[in-house]
């Protein structure tokens, strides 16, 4: 038995395994920044591997790649490397030369995969510095190598990290280039307003908290001609970024978003995952805290709540498109009621507001409810506002006087020093009782025993301050609101047409149907309930203000539509909620701990009920 050796070629002697004479050569380089050291290093890279591949006889110059001020740890966002590698897979290049492992890729990931999809077109790629052909070569000392080149970057990006947040502890602004009404010092790093910028952040705040939405506050800065700071049109969202930016009143928070890791480089809002740093009266302010918190709270009360029977993880929408979106609601099944056009093609079109359950999903599931004429509605509170400033103005201002009185008074206020005070006291304990147990002096089942008494009573008290604080920001927050409803009263006493402005300044939700003073359902009763919890009713309002409007919509345009001349203060639809009911919890937390003002106010409301019978209404508390 004769056994004959038939040698291998070598892949690089001219004659490898597809018969070509010369190899085709090609080089990449990167760097990572647009430094001046950096681009030097580049030019060189590119200069020295042109000479290297052309001055070699047994190679044939096939281009050199390279990707300037670009991350070695994600390959999508290198343009030149994925040129290459097509390059490559269309069988234009034999061989790849790269400086190093880390100008290849700084993820080790990408490194193998790469370097396995050249491998099986037998190309190869030769690292300079580490000496490494992956032809010739195997993966163990290319994948540590790898390793490192990633591990470098991680390094580099926990340091880059540490730092920001040091600044940011120092108060030093990080990453702030600028905004609208806001121009940015770079060499004193200083931020001063601009007041053409500033002109547009006071409008977008004034129309927000009277009452507009997003998406209608940027087609009117569209339509009067604003642009964004990056020059594009007005958005709901870029309206929004505006509404939820705490620069506008003088403060800033830093470190808003957290960078998930350095090869991904996915960012992330900053829920609680990294530290966060607030910095107050950082600046001068365009607006004033009260107005940016008010705007805040109007931003809770359309995204934060839910309405019973809504799928979890949806929002209902809020529309303000209209006087009554979103405020008018059945009284039978608690609805909301929407507009809706009859005959809209005839002379007999007619505007009317219609249970939503009813509409949508049948008669059936809403039997009693009937469509009401729009201008029924406007005129009911027409009368209801007449009856609330003139037939019954001592007793609604007795009314208001003694509910200011109520608010006014610091009891929750002291709880809340009491329940701070309590805390530190618990805390300094557990302090104590703990150097106690590592000093020696008390023993480890009298340490824990101890220490689990504390932590249940300090766990108690901090509910107790989170409820009561919850508490106090709902009296703030109704404070603020009969404040509105009693400007609102003084400066329009008479009212002789519908005003949208002043309907949504006084009023919280309108009732549409009920059950009359002998107990039969009327579906034409209105009830009103305004934001100090008063409650005003007018039944079968139909008929009493129906015939005054005449057939259709001719005699008179809807004083509550967009296109009449209080466009200026609705909105368009966004997705947002309606409705928080904040009203109804402070009033109940308040006449829970005031029994005394309650038998007032019932006393208050019983004679403001027996002089509302007299003009075919009632009155009785909310």
């Amino acid at each position: 038995m004769e056994v004959e050796l038939i040698k291998a070629h070598d892949s690089f002697d001219g004659s490898a395994r597809r018969k070509i004479e010369r190899l085709r050569v090609a080089a990449y380089c990167r760097v990572s920044t647009d430094d001046e050291d950096q681009i030097k290093s580049y030019n060189s890279m590119v200069t020295h591997y042109t000479e290297l591949i052309k001055n070699n006889k047994e190679w044939i110059f096939s281009g050199i790649y390279a990707d300037k001020a670009i991350t070695g740890t994600k390959v999508d966002k290198r343009e030149e490397f994925q040129r290459l590698i097509q390059d490559c897979m269309d069988g234009k290049i034999d061989m790849i030369i790269a400086k190093s492992l880390p100008r290849f890729a700084r993820n080790t990931l990408d490194t193998l995969k790469y370097v396995r999809m050249l491998k099986e077109r037998n190309i190869a790629v030769y690292f300079e510095v580490e000496k490494i052909n992956t032809l010739k070569d195997g993966e163990f000392l290319m994948t540590i190598l790898s390793s490192v080149a990633q591990q470098e970057v991680e390094n580099t990006s926990a340091y880059v990290k540490k730092g920001l947040k040091m600044k940011m502890k120092r108060g030093e602004l990080v990453g702030f280039q600028g905004c609208l009404g806001y121009d940015y010092d770079v060499e004193t790093k200083s931020i001063s307003i601009n007041e053409e910028g500033a002109v547009v952040v006071r409008y977008i705040f004034d129309r927000y908290v009277a009452g507009a939405g997003s998406t209608m506050i940027a087609r009117e800065l569209n339509e009067q001609g604003h642009l964004t700071t990056r020059g594009n049109p007005w958005t709901s969202s870029s309206v929004m970024g505006i509404i939820n930016n705490e620069k506008y009143k003088g403060d800033i928070l830093l470190g808003k978003t957290f960078t998930v890791d350095p090869i991904s480089k996915r960012r992330l809002e900053n829920l609680g995952e990294e530290d966060r740093y607030y910095i107050h009266d950082h600046h001068e302010p365009i607006i004033t805290e009260e107005q940016f918190e008010r705007a805040q709270e109007m931003r809770r009360r359309r995204n934060g709540n839910r309405k019973c029977g809504v799928t979890p993880g949806k929002r209902e929408k809020f529309s303000r498109q209209f006087a009554f979106s979103c405020m008018v609601e059945c009284g039978f099944c608690g609805s909301n009621l929407s507009r809706r056009r009859w005959h809209s093609g005839s002379k007999y079109k007619k505007t009317i507001w219609q249970c939503v359950k009813s509409t949508k999903e049948g008669k059936r599931f809403c039997p009693d409810s009937k469509g009401i004429p729009e201008q029924v509605i406007e005129e009911a509170f027409i009368e209801s506002y007449r009856m609330l400033c003139n037939d019954n103005k001592d007793v609604l201002e007795e009314f208001l006087k003694r509910t200011e009185k109520a608010l006014g008074e610091n009891s929750i206020e002291d709880q809340l020093h009491k329940l701070k005070k309590s805390i530190d006291k618990v805390s300094l304990k557990r302090k104590k009782l703990l150097d106690n147990y590592l000093k020696g002096i008390i023993e480890q089942d009298i340490y824990e025993e101890t220490d689990v008494e504390l932590k249940t009573e300090l766990t108690n008290t901090r509910a107790k301050l989170e409820y009561l604080q919850q508490q106090s920001d709902e009296k703030s927050s109704l404070q603020r609101r009969l404040s509105d409803f009693k400007k609102a009263l003084s400066h329009n006493e008479v009212l002789e047409e519908f005003d949208r402005g002043i309907f949504e300044s006084i009023v919280e939700k309108v009732i549409v149907g009920g059950l009359d003073e002998d107990g039969n359902k009327d579906p034409y009763k209105i009830t009103f309930i305004y934001k100090t919890g008063f409650k005003n009713e007018i039944g079968n309002a139909k008929e009493r203000f129906g015939k005054s409007s005449g057939i259709g919509d001719k005699v008179k345009k809807m004083c509550s539509d967009i296109s009449d001349e209080v466009k200026g203060v609705c909105s368009d639809v966004s997705l947002n909620t309606c409705g928080d009911g904040s009203i109804d919890i402070a009033y109940k937390a308040l006449i829970t701990e005031k029994v005394q003002y309650f038998q007032y106010f019932q006393h208050l409301l019983s004679a403001l009920k027996t002089k509302f019978r007299q003009k075919n209404c009632s009155a009785e508390n909310y």
